[in-house]
Protein backbone atom coordinates (compact mmCIF):
# COMPACT_ATOMS: atom_id res chain seq x y z
CA UNK A 1 0.00 0.00 0.00
CA UNK A 2 1.36 3.39 -0.99
CA UNK A 3 1.24 5.85 1.88
CA UNK A 4 -0.31 9.25 1.20
CA UNK A 5 1.60 12.48 1.78
CA UNK A 6 0.50 14.74 4.63
CA UNK A 7 0.86 18.50 4.79
CA UNK A 8 0.10 21.29 7.28
CA UNK A 9 -2.57 23.66 5.98
CA UNK A 10 -3.69 25.52 9.10
CA UNK A 11 -2.28 26.86 12.38
CA UNK A 12 -3.90 28.27 15.51
CA UNK A 13 -2.40 29.36 18.82
CA UNK A 14 -3.03 30.99 22.15
CA UNK A 15 0.17 31.03 24.19
CA UNK A 16 2.04 32.91 26.91
CA UNK A 17 3.69 35.08 24.24
CA UNK A 18 0.72 35.72 21.98
CA UNK A 19 -2.99 35.12 21.58
CA UNK A 20 -2.67 34.12 17.93
CA UNK A 21 -0.10 32.53 15.63
CA UNK A 22 1.34 35.75 14.18
CA UNK A 23 1.94 37.37 17.57
CA UNK A 24 3.36 34.19 19.09
CA UNK A 25 5.79 33.72 16.20
CA UNK A 26 6.84 37.38 16.14
CA UNK A 27 7.56 37.38 19.87
CA UNK A 28 9.45 34.09 19.62
CA UNK A 29 11.75 35.57 16.99
CA UNK A 30 12.25 38.65 19.19
CA UNK A 31 13.14 36.51 22.21
CA UNK A 32 10.27 37.72 24.39
CA UNK A 33 9.74 35.96 27.71
CA UNK A 34 6.18 35.05 28.67
CA UNK A 35 6.96 34.60 32.37
CA UNK A 36 5.56 36.76 35.15
CA UNK A 37 3.87 36.64 38.57
CA UNK A 38 0.97 34.22 38.83
CA UNK A 39 -2.42 35.92 38.54
CA UNK A 40 -4.75 32.90 38.45
CA UNK A 41 -4.53 32.46 42.23
CA UNK A 42 -2.70 33.82 45.26
CA UNK A 43 0.70 32.14 45.03
CA UNK A 44 2.38 34.14 47.79
CA UNK A 45 2.85 31.07 49.99
CA UNK A 46 4.14 28.80 47.22
CA UNK A 47 7.78 28.07 46.54
CA UNK A 48 7.20 29.16 42.94
CA UNK A 49 5.18 32.33 42.49
CA UNK A 50 5.44 32.84 38.74
CA UNK A 51 4.42 31.12 35.52
CA UNK A 52 4.00 31.63 31.79
CA UNK A 53 0.30 32.49 31.71
CA UNK A 54 -1.85 33.45 28.75
CA UNK A 55 -2.43 37.21 28.92
CA UNK A 56 -5.57 39.30 28.40
CA UNK A 57 -7.88 36.35 27.90
CA UNK A 58 -11.55 36.43 28.85
CA UNK A 59 -13.64 33.41 27.94
CA UNK A 60 -16.75 35.57 27.70
CA UNK A 61 -15.24 37.26 24.65
CA UNK A 62 -15.31 33.91 22.84
CA UNK A 63 -18.23 31.90 24.25
CA UNK A 64 -21.75 32.62 25.42
CA UNK A 65 -22.69 32.11 29.04
CA UNK A 66 -24.26 28.68 28.48
CA UNK A 67 -21.20 27.36 26.65
CA UNK A 68 -18.79 28.73 29.26
CA UNK A 69 -20.50 26.62 31.93
CA UNK A 70 -19.41 23.53 29.98
CA UNK A 71 -15.77 24.51 29.38
CA UNK A 72 -12.76 24.23 31.62
CA UNK A 73 -10.12 26.83 30.77
CA UNK A 74 -8.00 24.25 28.96
CA UNK A 75 -10.91 23.47 26.61
CA UNK A 76 -11.54 27.18 26.07
CA UNK A 77 -7.95 27.55 24.93
CA UNK A 78 -8.29 24.54 22.65
CA UNK A 79 -11.40 25.86 20.98
CA UNK A 80 -9.92 29.32 20.41
CA UNK A 81 -6.80 27.80 18.83
CA UNK A 82 -8.90 25.37 16.76
CA UNK A 83 -11.04 28.20 15.42
CA UNK A 84 -7.96 30.03 14.21
CA UNK A 85 -6.49 26.88 12.66
CA UNK A 86 -9.71 25.84 10.89
CA UNK A 87 -10.19 29.36 9.52
CA UNK A 88 -6.55 29.51 8.46
CA UNK A 89 -6.91 26.24 6.57
CA UNK A 90 -10.17 27.34 4.95
CA UNK A 91 -11.89 24.09 5.91
CA UNK A 92 -15.24 25.76 6.53
CA UNK A 93 -15.26 27.79 3.32
CA UNK A 94 -14.40 24.95 0.95
CA UNK A 95 -17.11 22.93 -0.76
CA UNK A 96 -14.59 20.12 -1.32
CA UNK A 97 -14.47 19.06 2.34
CA UNK A 98 -16.38 15.95 3.40
CA UNK A 99 -16.97 16.40 7.14
CA UNK A 100 -17.31 12.66 7.57
CA UNK A 101 -13.60 12.47 6.71
CA UNK A 102 -12.35 15.27 8.95
CA UNK A 103 -11.20 14.22 12.42
CA UNK A 104 -10.18 15.90 15.66
CA UNK A 105 -7.38 14.70 17.96
CA UNK A 106 -6.48 17.21 20.66
CA UNK A 107 -4.31 16.03 23.54
CA UNK A 108 -3.80 17.16 27.14
CA UNK A 109 -1.36 16.02 29.75
CA UNK A 110 -3.69 16.82 32.65
CA UNK A 111 -6.93 18.28 31.31
CA UNK A 112 -9.46 20.13 33.46
CA UNK A 113 -7.37 20.62 36.58
CA UNK A 114 -9.13 23.85 37.58
CA UNK A 115 -12.50 22.14 37.41
CA UNK A 116 -11.24 19.23 39.49
CA UNK A 117 -9.81 21.57 42.14
CA UNK A 118 -13.03 23.56 42.37
CA UNK A 119 -15.26 20.51 42.62
CA UNK A 120 -13.03 18.56 45.01
CA UNK A 121 -12.75 21.61 47.24
CA UNK A 122 -16.50 22.12 47.24
CA UNK A 123 -17.13 18.51 48.19
CA UNK A 124 -14.53 18.71 50.96
CA UNK A 125 -16.28 21.75 52.45
CA UNK A 126 -19.76 20.22 52.27
CA UNK A 127 -19.11 16.54 52.83
CA UNK A 128 -21.27 16.45 55.98
CA UNK A 129 -24.27 17.32 53.83
CA UNK A 130 -23.45 14.66 51.27
CA UNK A 131 -21.83 15.06 47.84
CA UNK A 132 -22.81 18.13 45.83
CA UNK A 133 -21.23 18.07 42.40
CA UNK A 134 -21.85 20.23 39.37
CA UNK A 135 -23.42 18.14 36.59
CA UNK A 136 -20.71 19.46 34.25
CA UNK A 137 -17.92 18.32 36.59
CA UNK A 138 -16.94 15.15 34.71
CA UNK A 139 -17.39 16.40 31.13
CA UNK A 140 -15.48 19.60 31.97
CA UNK A 141 -12.61 17.77 33.64
CA UNK A 142 -11.82 14.83 31.37
CA UNK A 143 -8.78 15.20 29.13
CA UNK A 144 -10.51 14.14 25.89
CA UNK A 145 -13.32 16.67 25.97
CA UNK A 146 -11.60 19.42 23.96
CA UNK A 147 -11.70 17.14 20.91
CA UNK A 148 -15.39 16.54 21.50
CA UNK A 149 -16.20 20.25 21.70
CA UNK A 150 -14.26 21.08 18.53
CA UNK A 151 -15.88 18.26 16.57
CA UNK A 152 -19.36 19.33 17.68
CA UNK A 153 -18.73 22.96 16.77
CA UNK A 154 -17.85 22.04 13.18
CA UNK A 155 -19.72 18.77 12.69
CA UNK A 156 -16.57 16.74 12.01
CA UNK A 157 -17.40 13.03 12.07
CA UNK A 158 -13.95 11.58 11.38
CA UNK A 159 -11.61 9.98 13.97
CA UNK A 160 -12.18 11.79 17.25
CA UNK A 161 -10.37 11.35 20.56
CA UNK A 162 -7.92 12.82 23.01
CA UNK A 163 -4.82 11.13 24.35
CA UNK A 164 -2.52 11.50 27.33
CA UNK A 165 1.22 10.86 27.46
CA UNK A 166 2.21 13.65 29.86
CA UNK A 167 4.41 16.23 28.14
CA UNK A 168 4.64 14.13 24.96
CA UNK A 169 0.86 14.20 24.53
CA UNK A 170 0.43 16.61 21.64
CA UNK A 171 3.35 15.17 19.68
CA UNK A 172 1.61 11.81 20.04
CA UNK A 173 -1.59 13.44 18.76
CA UNK A 174 0.20 14.86 15.73
CA UNK A 175 1.79 11.50 14.95
CA UNK A 176 -1.56 9.72 15.26
CA UNK A 177 -3.18 12.27 12.95
CA UNK A 178 -0.31 11.91 10.47
CA UNK A 179 -0.61 8.13 10.42
CA UNK A 180 -4.40 8.09 10.05
CA UNK A 181 -4.26 10.46 7.09
CA UNK A 182 -1.44 8.72 5.26
CA UNK A 183 -3.25 5.40 5.71
CA UNK A 184 -6.32 6.91 4.06
CA UNK A 185 -8.54 6.90 7.16
CA UNK A 186 -9.21 10.65 6.97
CA UNK A 187 -8.73 13.58 4.57
CA UNK A 188 -7.84 16.07 7.31
CA UNK A 189 -7.45 16.10 11.08
CA UNK A 190 -7.53 19.05 13.46
CA UNK A 191 -4.84 18.14 15.97
CA UNK A 192 -2.65 19.56 18.74
CA UNK A 193 -2.80 20.06 22.47
CA UNK A 194 -4.17 22.23 25.25
CA UNK A 195 -3.34 22.75 28.92
CA UNK A 196 -4.30 25.05 31.78
CA UNK A 197 -2.59 23.80 34.93
CA UNK A 198 -1.45 27.07 36.52
CA UNK A 199 -3.51 26.43 39.64
CA UNK A 200 -2.59 25.49 43.22
CA UNK A 201 -2.56 21.72 42.61
CA UNK A 202 -0.45 22.10 39.47
CA UNK A 203 2.11 24.49 40.92
CA UNK A 204 2.13 22.87 44.36
CA UNK A 205 2.40 19.37 42.93
CA UNK A 206 5.36 20.21 40.71
CA UNK A 207 6.94 22.18 43.58
CA UNK A 208 6.78 19.11 45.80
CA UNK A 209 8.80 17.25 43.16
CA UNK A 210 11.36 20.07 42.95
CA UNK A 211 10.56 20.28 39.24
CA UNK A 212 9.83 24.03 38.98
CA UNK A 213 12.23 26.92 39.02
CA UNK A 214 11.97 29.00 42.19
CA UNK A 215 13.67 32.09 40.76
CA UNK A 216 10.92 34.38 42.06
CA UNK A 217 13.14 37.45 41.92
CA UNK A 218 13.52 37.20 38.14
CA UNK A 219 10.71 35.21 36.49
CA UNK A 220 11.54 36.34 32.96
CA UNK A 221 15.02 34.78 33.16
CA UNK A 222 14.04 31.66 35.12
CA UNK A 223 13.75 29.34 32.12
CA UNK A 224 17.40 29.06 31.10
CA UNK A 225 17.99 25.81 29.21
CA UNK A 226 21.59 24.62 28.95
CA UNK A 227 22.84 27.06 31.60
CA UNK A 228 24.56 25.68 34.67
CA UNK A 229 22.33 27.66 37.05
CA UNK A 230 19.07 26.23 35.66
CA UNK A 231 16.87 25.07 38.52
CA UNK A 232 13.73 23.67 36.92
CA UNK A 233 11.08 24.44 34.34
CA UNK A 234 8.57 27.29 34.26
CA UNK A 235 4.99 26.04 34.01
CA UNK A 236 2.99 27.45 31.11
CA UNK A 237 -0.49 27.21 29.61
CA UNK A 238 -2.33 27.61 26.34
CA UNK A 239 -3.12 25.67 23.20
CA UNK A 240 -1.79 25.14 19.69
CA UNK A 241 -3.75 23.39 16.96
CA UNK A 242 -2.59 22.33 13.50
CA UNK A 243 -4.65 21.20 10.54
CA UNK A 244 -3.00 18.17 8.90
CA UNK A 245 -4.32 17.26 5.49
CA UNK A 246 -3.75 14.72 2.75
CA UNK A 247 -1.73 16.42 0.01
CA UNK A 248 -4.00 15.78 -2.97
CA UNK A 249 -7.05 16.82 -0.95
CA UNK A 250 -5.32 20.07 -0.01
CA UNK A 251 -4.27 20.75 -3.59
CA UNK A 252 -7.74 20.02 -4.94
CA UNK A 253 -9.25 22.77 -2.85
CA UNK A 254 -6.39 25.23 -3.35
CA UNK A 255 -5.24 25.25 0.26
CA UNK A 256 -2.00 26.96 1.19
CA UNK A 257 0.67 24.57 2.42
CA UNK A 258 3.02 25.51 5.25
CA UNK A 259 5.15 22.38 5.27
CA UNK A 260 5.01 18.62 4.89
CA UNK A 261 4.94 16.19 7.80
CA UNK A 262 7.78 13.80 7.05
CA UNK A 263 7.78 11.31 9.91
CA UNK A 264 7.20 10.49 13.53
CA UNK A 265 9.00 8.36 16.09
CA UNK A 266 7.98 6.94 19.47
CA UNK A 267 9.82 5.21 22.30
CA UNK A 268 9.76 4.48 26.02
CA UNK A 269 12.60 5.05 28.46
CA UNK A 270 11.50 2.23 30.79
CA UNK A 271 13.73 3.90 33.34
CA UNK A 272 12.08 6.25 35.88
CA UNK A 273 8.71 7.81 36.73
CA UNK A 274 9.81 11.38 36.06
CA UNK A 275 13.49 11.49 35.01
CA UNK A 276 14.75 10.95 31.48
CA UNK A 277 17.34 8.24 30.89
CA UNK A 278 20.69 9.82 31.81
CA UNK A 279 22.28 8.79 28.51
CA UNK A 280 19.22 9.75 26.48
CA UNK A 281 18.56 6.22 25.24
CA UNK A 282 14.82 6.75 24.78
CA UNK A 283 15.41 10.07 23.03
CA UNK A 284 17.85 8.40 20.65
CA UNK A 285 15.32 5.68 19.82
CA UNK A 286 12.52 8.20 19.16
CA UNK A 287 14.67 10.43 16.94
CA UNK A 288 16.11 7.47 15.05
CA UNK A 289 12.63 6.06 14.51
CA UNK A 290 11.40 9.41 13.19
CA UNK A 291 14.34 9.68 10.79
CA UNK A 292 13.72 6.15 9.51
CA UNK A 293 10.00 6.87 9.11
CA UNK A 294 10.84 10.01 7.11
CA UNK A 295 13.49 8.14 5.10
CA UNK A 296 15.99 10.77 6.17
CA UNK A 297 19.49 10.82 7.63
CA UNK A 298 20.83 13.15 10.34
CA UNK A 299 22.44 15.23 7.59
CA UNK A 300 18.97 16.12 6.27
CA UNK A 301 17.96 17.93 9.49
CA UNK A 302 18.83 21.63 9.83
CA UNK A 303 17.02 22.48 13.07
CA UNK A 304 16.07 20.64 16.26
CA UNK A 305 13.49 22.20 18.55
CA UNK A 306 14.53 20.36 21.69
CA UNK A 307 12.40 19.41 24.66
CA UNK A 308 14.90 21.52 26.63
CA UNK A 309 12.90 22.16 29.79
CA UNK A 310 15.67 23.86 31.83
CA UNK A 311 15.88 21.00 34.32
CA UNK A 312 19.29 19.89 35.63
CA UNK A 313 19.10 16.31 34.32
CA UNK A 314 16.84 16.57 31.28
CA UNK A 315 18.87 19.10 29.31
CA UNK A 316 22.06 17.05 29.65
CA UNK A 317 20.48 13.78 28.56
CA UNK A 318 18.90 15.32 25.47
CA UNK A 319 22.18 16.91 24.39
CA UNK A 320 23.93 13.56 24.85
CA UNK A 321 21.27 11.90 22.70
CA UNK A 322 21.68 14.43 19.89
CA UNK A 323 25.47 14.11 19.84
CA UNK A 324 25.29 10.32 19.97
CA UNK A 325 22.76 10.00 17.12
CA UNK A 326 23.80 12.86 14.87
CA UNK A 327 27.56 12.60 15.28
CA UNK A 328 29.42 15.28 13.32
CA UNK A 329 26.15 16.43 11.76
CA UNK A 330 25.08 17.68 15.21
CA UNK A 331 27.55 20.55 14.84
CA UNK A 332 26.07 21.68 11.52
CA UNK A 333 22.51 22.23 12.68
CA UNK A 334 20.76 24.75 14.90
CA UNK A 335 19.28 23.74 18.24
CA UNK A 336 16.95 25.86 20.31
CA UNK A 337 14.65 25.55 23.29
CA UNK A 338 11.67 27.83 22.80
CA UNK A 339 10.59 26.90 26.34
CA UNK A 340 13.06 29.57 27.42
CA UNK A 341 10.37 32.01 26.22
CA UNK A 342 7.05 30.16 26.48
CA UNK A 343 7.68 28.05 29.53
CA UNK A 344 6.56 24.43 29.54
CA UNK A 345 2.98 23.97 28.34
CA UNK A 346 2.93 20.33 29.49
CA UNK A 347 0.52 18.43 27.21
CA UNK A 348 0.35 21.35 24.75
CA UNK A 349 4.08 21.86 24.45
CA UNK A 350 4.66 19.44 21.56
CA UNK A 351 2.08 21.19 19.37
CA UNK A 352 3.56 24.61 20.14
CA UNK A 353 7.04 23.43 19.25
CA UNK A 354 5.79 21.63 16.15
CA UNK A 355 4.26 24.93 15.07
CA UNK A 356 7.59 26.71 15.62
CA UNK A 357 9.27 23.97 13.58
CA UNK A 358 6.77 24.38 10.74
CA UNK A 359 7.26 28.15 10.69
CA UNK A 360 11.04 27.76 10.80
CA UNK A 361 10.89 25.50 7.76
CA UNK A 362 8.56 27.88 5.96
CA UNK A 363 10.54 31.04 6.74
CA UNK A 364 14.15 29.77 6.96
CA UNK A 365 14.74 31.20 10.41
CA UNK A 366 15.35 29.57 13.81
CA UNK A 367 13.93 31.11 17.02
CA UNK A 368 16.42 31.58 19.86
CA UNK A 369 17.20 30.07 23.23
CA UNK A 370 17.14 33.06 25.58
CA UNK A 371 18.50 33.66 29.09
CA UNK A 372 21.95 32.15 28.60
CA UNK A 373 24.95 33.82 30.21
CA UNK A 374 28.25 32.85 28.51
CA UNK A 375 29.82 32.75 31.97
CA UNK A 376 27.19 30.28 33.19
CA UNK A 377 28.57 27.14 31.52
CA UNK A 378 27.75 23.56 32.44
CA UNK A 379 30.78 21.30 32.08
CA UNK A 380 28.50 18.42 31.01
CA UNK A 381 27.13 20.30 27.98
CA UNK A 382 28.99 20.60 24.67
CA UNK A 383 28.89 24.29 23.73
CA UNK A 384 30.40 23.59 20.34
CA UNK A 385 26.80 22.87 19.38
CA UNK A 386 24.82 25.83 18.04
CA UNK A 387 22.12 26.44 20.68
CA UNK A 388 20.97 29.63 18.91
CA UNK A 389 21.56 31.63 22.05
CA UNK A 390 20.06 35.10 22.49
CA UNK A 391 18.78 35.87 18.99
CA UNK A 392 17.04 34.23 16.06
CA UNK A 393 19.25 32.99 13.23
CA UNK A 394 18.42 33.01 9.54
CA UNK A 395 19.52 29.92 7.63
CA UNK A 396 18.09 27.44 5.14
CA UNK A 397 15.84 25.05 7.06
CA UNK A 398 15.05 22.10 4.82
CA UNK A 399 13.72 20.00 7.69
CA UNK A 400 13.15 20.42 11.41
CA UNK A 401 12.89 17.81 14.15
CA UNK A 402 10.88 18.45 17.32
CA UNK A 403 11.26 16.43 20.53
CA UNK A 404 8.79 15.98 23.39
CA UNK A 405 9.41 13.77 26.42
CA UNK A 406 6.93 13.01 29.20
CA UNK A 407 6.75 11.63 32.74
CA UNK A 408 6.52 7.86 32.52
CA UNK A 409 9.30 7.75 29.95
CA UNK A 410 7.15 8.70 26.95
CA UNK A 411 9.17 10.04 23.99
CA UNK A 412 7.72 11.42 20.76
CA UNK A 413 9.56 13.03 17.85
CA UNK A 414 7.99 14.80 14.87
CA UNK A 415 9.82 15.79 11.66
CA UNK A 416 8.52 18.42 9.23
CA UNK A 417 10.13 19.46 5.95
CA UNK A 418 9.70 21.92 3.14
CA UNK A 419 6.87 21.01 0.82
CA UNK A 420 7.97 20.25 -2.72
CA UNK A 421 5.86 18.98 -5.60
Amino acid sequence: MELKRVVVTGLGAITPIGNDVATTWDNALKGVSGAGPITHFDASKFKTQFACEVKNFNGADHFDRKKLRQLDLYAQYAMVAAREAVADAGLETSEKVDKDRVGVIIAAGIGGLHTFEEEAGYYAMHKEDGPKYNPFFIPKMIADIASGHVSMEYGYHGPNYGLVSACASSNNAIIDAFNLIRLGKADAIVTGGAEAAVYPAGVGGFNSMHALSTRNDSPETASRPFSKSRDGFVIGEGSVVLVLEELEHAKARGAKIYAEVAGGGLSGDAYHLTATHPEGLGAILAMRSALEDAQMTPADIDYINVHGTSTPVGDISEVKAIVELFGEDAYKLNISSTKSMTGHLLGATGALEAMFSVLSVQNDIVPPTINHDPEDQDEEIDYNLNFTFDRAQERPVRAALSNSFGFGGHNATVIVKKYEE
